[in-house]
């Protein structure tokens, strides 16, 4: 047995024809190619008149011929189909189609059994405007924003200092020199992986979808940028196709789209992290400027030089104006003063106390001497007697007669010592008779 083109035995294809409802078509009993021919020219035919849209990539009108000849590309993709039409239709056209033109045609799909060939047959062409491509850029724009591909929070940092730029532009254009040139007069370290794609026309969306996934899956390129100089609306399209925009927002790489001049705002703007007025700002925010940046350094370096001057000075002011105190100036001065201080009020307190000892001793002396005038030595030497009864160890003193009656035993005290005596009797005066003893 031998195998087919597509790796499948003889024998297994045609059991699997025999099971896909082929009767008759088996490795005996063979298919005819006429009659593969015809069955798929009867299959295509079954399916009728059709619209279909797509890039003009290549028109063969030869004159004299009754046919032209055009090739209709997919904007998206890298497929094409053939197309034939009636050479008037061309020139009938209100838009001159040239090759790049976007249009949709209307007809349908023949296969030539001859040549095994199919080819879509066309009565009618309608040129896409820029009105219509505007209207369909601005309802891929709201389905891009309502699914979220425009939301802020999306968009991620670029790096301050990218090692490796990835670059997708055109081969040798205005923008690539732009990039290039001021990218390196600013951060002449930085260098470049450079992607040079189609940036208009069918086969740009293809190419550049094939760089951007090449630079995206490369872990040392740190930042993309998408640069294209300006151009019409019709040259700007791709930009604005929805596999590209899709694409940027799915790329884990941050992304910078610099897409022809300020006015220019083609959908990759919206999805790309960073949006650059022009291919030579992207080039400024891609990386910083050297000189600036030493420009900044050395002015940091004044400015912080100042500030710790002008703090040393501060400082230094404020440690003279506390030297300066009289507390710091002279530290012992404070000591000295409270020491005469202390000085004085010791002073002031001893005078204080000998002044209060003078006058209590005074005031003692004048007691003593009032206690020794009252008191009953003075009084028993002026002649007094203290008469006490003797009662055994007990002695009281008699005061009345009838505290010492007779034969009571007395103690007779003078001024010099003591009589001891006994009562004979008692006798009450009376007070003539006191008058008369006085």
């Amino acid at each position: 047995m031998t195998e087919d083109g597509s790796g499948t035995s003889a024998p297994a294809a045609s059991g699997a024809a025999a099971q896909a409802g082929a009767p008759g078509s088996s490795a005996e009993q063979p298919w005819p190619v006429r009659s593969v021919a015809v069955k798929v020219a009867q299959w295509i035919d079954r399916l009728g008149s059709v619209w279909v849209e797509g890039q003009v990539t290549q028109i063969n009108l030869r004159p004299g011929t009754r046919t032209a000849f055009l090739v209709l590309r997919d904007t998206s993709a890298d497929m094409s189909l053939s197309v034939t039409c009636d050479p008037e239709l061309l020139r009938r056209s209100p838009v001159p189609l040239t090759e790049g033109s976007r249009v949709v045609v209307y007809g349908k799909l023949q296969f030539f059994t001859g040549r095994g060939t199919l080819s879509l047959r066309v009565t009618e062409i309608r040129p896409v405007g820029i009105g219509e491509l505007l209207a369909r850029i601005e309802r891929l724009k709201s389905l891009l924003a309502a699914e979220g591909l425009f939301d802020p929070r999306l968009k991620r940092p670029l790096p301050f200092l990218p090692g490796t730029v990835g670059l997708i532009t055109g081969r040798a254009g205005a923008a690539e020199r732009d990039v290039l040139t001021v990218a390196q007069n600013r951060w002449p370290a930085v260098r470049f992986v450079v992607k040079n794609t189609a940036v208009q026309g069918p086969t740009a969306v293809p190419q550049m979808l094939d760089a951007l996934a090449a630079l995206d899956r490369d872990p040392a390129v740190d930042v993309i940028v998408l640069a294209r100089g300006g151009g019409s609306t019709e040259d700007l399209l791709p930009f604005s196709d929805e596999a590209l925009c899709r694409a940027i927002a799915a790329a884990t790489t941050p992304i910078v789209s610099a897409i022809g001049h300020e006015p220019d705002a083609p959908l990759s703007d919206l999805v790309a992290d960073v949006r650059a007025a022009t291919p030579t700002d992207a080039a400024k925010r891609i990386v910083p400027d050297a000189a600036a940046e030493l420009a900044g350094v050395r002015e940091m370096r004044a400015r912080s030089a100042a500030a710790l001057r002008g703090w040393v000075q501060r400082e230094a002011h404020i440690i003279a104006q506390l030297r300066s105190r009289p507390v710091l100036a002279d530290p012992l001065r404070e000591l000295r003063h409270r020491h005469d201080e202390v000085e004085r009020l010791r002073l002031a307190a001893r005078r204080t106390v000998e002044q209060t000892l003078r006058t209590e001793s005074t005031a003692a002396v004048h007691l003593r001497e009032k206690l020794t005038a009252v008191g009953p030595a003075a009084t028993l030497a002026r002649g007094y007697a203290v008469v006490q009864r003797v009662a055994g160890p007990e002695r009281h003193v008699v005061r009345a007669i009838s505290d010492a009656p007779a034969g009571s035993q007395l103690r007779i005290r003078v001024a010099d010592g003591a009589i001891s005596a006994a009562a004979l009797g008692t006798q009450r005066l009376t007070p003539a008779t006191d008058d008369k003893g006085k």
